[in-house]
């Protein structure tokens, strides 16, 4: 059964009533952030109950050292740790000396939290009878800033029910904070200096090992119905923290308000030594605004991202309530104001998976960044990889190729490999396709072909030179092989010729030896700083030809079909629907051993490569192979009904197409894979837009245009979106009787429409 307490709403996330049980899913669920730090949705008074604390800091990261059983050689030293940053959320609070805590409260009622995401702030408000008897009314606003984005706000209103009392407000900032997955219990973070001035209170730290320097911040001011009371705090500090203690008398009925703002300045972004003057700016800044002055300018920015980036779906609420959730999340995580960041698995909501890059970016988070932000905000994302270029080189060495063979990591932060399960770090290689392939869509899209002389060019000789090496002559089959790999589907480890593997090998190559000529052509000059840098012979580019028209491809004459890898035909194959739900998901409930000997799938991996070359088969060919393979697919990877919703909606399916669309929008709202608690999957959110924008809207380039097929699901009236493409801001509207496009801005266009030109003007 799946979690379904959250509300159906068009625009906010509503959870009504108190749950010990939910709370740390809704802390995943209720995620804030600005592309520069994040926070789960803590309570932000104390909380003694089952909690997941977090906050974190972009770009900060500390190397876990690697903790396995039998090391092999190869294996990364760390595994990058998505760092649990000091929490400058807290307001402790105590009425007549009892302390505020849910899980303690005789009652909580009216419980209730909403986030906003047309305007980018999250609200907590409840009614608690505390043991002591006192009843208060708490609201607590908060959101983190998408302008100033060092700093977020809170407002935390008290209003007392029953009695008069003394309230005791303690904000402050803690940096005795611990991830949850640290594999030796390590200290992370070192405090060197704790400051308190007034108001305003710092605590400077470092991360061990990688020496990142941050100091968090918070300035606070109390209001009494609504006045600014002259109250001044009293300091108290201990060795790892920092709070200000207000004291006030406040009468029955009476409103007493804390504006707490707070945030982090880097030394990625500040001198080292300039920090506190730094966040002392920061404050300055936001506090002459005020926080409603500063929620206004929140509310603006927000809309000036859904403007672009809004999916509008009439009449199926739970449809449109996850599109949106999924693309404010989206937004949240990045913003492509930085080069140096990138969009992690579990984004700013957990620390599960560690690092800020898998393929994942490549293959399902360009195409919506692409299209909804402008071209550069993709550009510095193909810049990301361009930029850990030699890391891929080190990689690869460490594994034994040779001559600038690169391999990217599978989990990285500054490009060097960080993973640590050999199935995955060794064998799950097709990571690098999926790099290639992110150039090459970008430059189709875009019609950007500076990236591929400038930087790319570089890459693709790097990563052709991997799969030249990582294949061997078979004599038996005449044909080259790849051996021990782990596909997509990560339920089959260390198989030989999986297909997408090799089909993807064989693409790069190719593709890698088009661009070469296509560079030597028309940019002579980067062709040759590029052959000077790379030391590129005839004599590899003769070996890549040669592998790439002998790639070996498994295929079984009696299914008609490619082989997801030799042994596929193998195992024991019993579809899903005779699986016995008691044992779903299967990775929860079976051993490693017996998954690897099915023949379930995780997530699309024949099929991810006929998504990604779809052109290069018929509409026949991906039919018999999506009936062949979808029913052995178990989807408990976050990544797989979004690509299974495209290509049935390609296939005409809509109901199916629907439901893998329901799946894809509403996996972490409705928890369909029993694990929201530890973090939302924010890269498979890009697969949502994804299913409906090329799933239902059909959209492709094809032969350099813009082409749409526009299908719409029964149970919507009418859905709309749009892109940007090639500096055109287009508008497609699909109704139950047809389809419409506008230009909202720029040149007109022609596109095609179900196979037919239409010229699209304002």
């Amino acid at each position: 059964m799946n979690q379904d307490y959250i509300q159906p709403n068009p625009w906010s996330i509503i959870e009504e009533g108190f749950d010990k049980e939910r709370v740390k899913s809704s802390e995943s669920l209720f995620s804030i952030g600005n592309g520069a730090m994040g926070q789960r949705a803590n309570f932000e008074e104390s909380y003694s109950g089952p909690t997941f604390q977090g906050s974190y800091i972009g770009g900060v990261y500390y190397p876990d050292k690697t903790r396995v059983g039998w090391w092999k050689n190869g294996y990364p030293e760390y595994f990058a740790k998505v760092l649990n940053a000091p929490n400058w959320i807290g307001i402790d609070i105590w009425v007549d000396g009892e302390q505020l805590d849910l899980n303690t409260c005789k009652k909580v009622v009216d419980f209730r939290r909403e986030l906003h995401m047309k305007e980018g702030w999250y609200k907590r408000s409840f009614v608690a009878i505390m043991p002591n008897d006192v009843e208060v009314a708490i609201e607590a606003t908060r959101f983190l800033c998408l302008d100033t984005d060092e700093t977020g706000a809170i407002q935390y209103q008290i209003r007392l029910l029953n009695v008069d009392a003394e309230v005791i407000f303690l904000p402050n900032l803690d940096c005795g904070i611990k991830n949850k997955d640290s594999n030796w219990d390590d200290k992370f973070w070192k405090t060197t200096e704790i400051t308190s001035e007034k108001n305003r209170a710092f605590i400077e730290s470092h991360t061990m090992k990688t020496n990142f320097k941050v100091c968090t911040f918070m300035y606070s001011e109390l209001f009494l119905d609504g006045n600014k009371s002259e109250i001044n705090p009293t300091s108290k500090k201990d060795e790892l923290s920092v709070g200000h203690s207000y004291v006030v008398d406040v009468k029955k009925g009476q409103e007493v308000t804390l504006v707490k703002y707070g945030g982090y300045t880097v030394d990625r972004n500040h001198p080292a030594d300039k920090l506190q003057k730094a966040a002392n700016n920061v404050l300055d800044k936001v506090t002459m605004f005020g926080f409603h002055g500063l929620l206004q300018k929140q509310k603006e920015a927000w809309a000036k991202i859904w403007e672009m980036s809004d999916i509008q779906i009439d009449g199926d609420v739970k449809a449109q309530q996850g599109i949106r959730f999924n693309i404010f999340q989206l937004n949240q995580t990045y913003t492509g104001t930085d080069s140096r960041l990138n969009i992690g698995p579990k984004g700013f909501t957990g620390e599960k998976y560690g690092g800020s890059t898998y393929w994942d970016t490549e293959a399902y988070c360009l195409p919506f960044y692409m299209a909804t932000k402008n071209q550069e905000v993709a550009r510095k994302l193909l810049k990301y990889r361009y930029n850990h270029l030699e890391k891929a080189i080190e990689n690869a060495e460490k594994l034994g190729f040779k001559n600038g063979a690169a391999l990217y990591p599978m989990v990285t932060m500054n490009g060097e490999e960080c993973h640590n399960e050999w199935e995955i770090t060794f064998e799950e290689i097709h990571r690098n396709g999926a790099i290639a392939y992110a150039i090459y869509n970008y430059t189709r899209y875009t019609e950007d072909y500076s990236y591929i002389p400038e930087m790319g060019l570089e890459v693709l000789i790097g990563i052709a030179r991997f799969w030249q090496q990582r294949v061997n002559w078979s004599a038996h089959r005449n044909k080259y092989v790849m051996l021990g790999v782990t596909g997509p589907n990560e339920y089959e480890n260390n198989v030989n010729n999986n297909w997408y593997t090799n089909y993807l090998a064989k693409w790069c190559l190719e593709y890698a030896l088009e661009q070469l000529d296509h560079v030597q052509q028309n940019y002579s000059q980067d062709y040759k700083r590029v052959m000077e840098k790379t030391q590129l012979t005839n004599d590899e580019t003769g070996l890549w030809k040669k592998v790439a028209a002998h790639m070996y491809f498994p295929y079984s004459e009696e299914h008609g079909v490619y082989l997801q890898q030799d042994g596929f035909l193998d195992k024991d194959l019993v579809r899903v629907a005779d699986l016995d739900k008691k044992e779903r998901p299967i990775n929860q409930h079976w051993s490693w051993d017996r998954i690897l000997r099915s023949p379930y799938i995780k997530q699309a991996d024949t099929l991810q490569g006929f998504y990604f070359f779809e052109d290069h088969f018929t509409n026949e060919e991906l039919e018999k192979h999506f009936d062949f393979y979808e029913p052995f697919t178990v989807h408990e990877s976050s990544l797989s009904p979004c690509v299974h919703s495209v290509q049935a909606a390609k296939l005409d399916r809509m109901e199916q197409a629907y439901t893998f669309y329901l799946r894809t929008s509403r996996l972490d709202l409705d928890d369909y894979n029993k694990e929201v608690e530890e973090g939302l999957h924010i890269t498979s959110m890009a697969g949502t837009w994804m299913s409906i924008v090329e799933g239902f809207g059909g959209m492709r380039i094809k032969d350099g245009k813009l082409c749409f097929s526009p299908k719409i699901p029964e149970q919507w009236d009418r859905y709309s979106f749009k892109i940007n493409f090639r500096n055109r801001i287009l508008k497609i509207t699909v109704t139950q009787d047809g389809a419409a496009f506008s230009i909202d801005e720029g040149d007109s266009l022609e596109v095609i429409v179900n196979e037919q030109p239409l010229r699209v003007s304002h």
